[in-house]
């Protein structure tokens, strides 16, 4: 496998009126071509002003980001993102919204406008979605606007899947589902992934790789090998899903401990 992406030596301040807040103190990662990556920390810890950087939308006070070798100087479509809150354009029909992404694809002119719409049909149904086309987003469900969502970032053919926390305000019957989604098509089309949560079950069922963060760092990384597909029903109890839990827990709760028993202890 080979370096698809490049974190070296990132340093963010957010900048006030009146004060400067370091945000990332010397982050370093490299992420694999194919590869799953699940960003794990508290709020606050600075997990999604890290994935902002990557994107493009922040700039790093120093250091760079480098993807396929090429230093990243703003947003572009070789990365699709998914957010928290859909971000689906409200006057487009799920299918218009699917193909907004399709015509901001990096290969938009290898295909023909047959293809374009054959392609745009072929997400709507990857993701559920196809008896829906014709449907606004104000007559969708949070679920199903995340879909087009997904939908849309993969119709923009990128190799890069960027998602903040995309499933955190979903109930979790159907956070599950979305996660065997996510995962099942991540694979199929062979994207490099670097999916940003709060949950510890969420980061073990989708990562090859968990970079547990503290305030301003990157702690610790932790290999998940477990076989795909995962189902969440079908690990708990199993010895190996259980030591990958604890040790994640451990890592994860560790920083919030100690910071609870400072602030006690005034």
């Amino acid at each position: 496998m080979s370096k698809k992406i490049e974190i070296k030596n990132i340093y963010f301040d957010y900048v006030g009126k009146n004060k400067t807040f370091g945000a990332l103190e010397d982050i370093n990662l490299d992420v694999e071509e194919g590869e799953f990556i699940c960003i794990l920390g508290s709020s606050g810890c600075g997990k999604s002003t890290l994935l902002s950087i990557l994107n493009g939308l922040n700039k790093p006070k120093s250091g760079e980001i480098l993807i396929d070798g090429k230093r990243v100087v703003g947003s572009g479509a070789d990365r699709a993102v998914v957010f928290q809150n859909y971000s689906l354009f409200p006057f487009l029909t799920v299918k218009e919204n699917v193909m907004f992404g399709a015509k901001k694809s990096l290969k938009r002119k290898e295909f023909s406008k047959e293809e374009r719409i054959r392609r745009v049909n072929s997400y709507i149904e990857a993701v559920g979605l196809l008896e829906a086309v014709d449907k606004y987003p104000f007559e969708l469900s949070g679920g199903m606007q995340q879909r087009v969502a997904i939908a849309r970032a993969l119709a923009l053919e990128s190799d890069i899947l960027l998602l903040d926390e995309p499933f955190s305000a979903i109930d979790p019957k159907l956070r599950l589902e979305l996660q065997e989604l996510i995962s099942e098509l991540s694979k199929k089309h062979k994207k490099t992934v670097v999916f940003i949560t709060h949950d510890i079950d969420e980061a073990i069922l989708l990562a090859d790789r968990v970079v547990v963060m503290e305030p301003k760092h990157i702690k610790q990384t932790i290999n998940i090998n477990l076989p795909y597909p995962r189902v969440r029903e079908e690990l708990v109890g199993k010895p190996l899903f259980e030591s990958i839990h604890r040790k994640l827990i451990s890592s994860f709760y560790e920083n919030i401990e100690e910071n609870i028993y400072e602030e006690v202890s005034l």
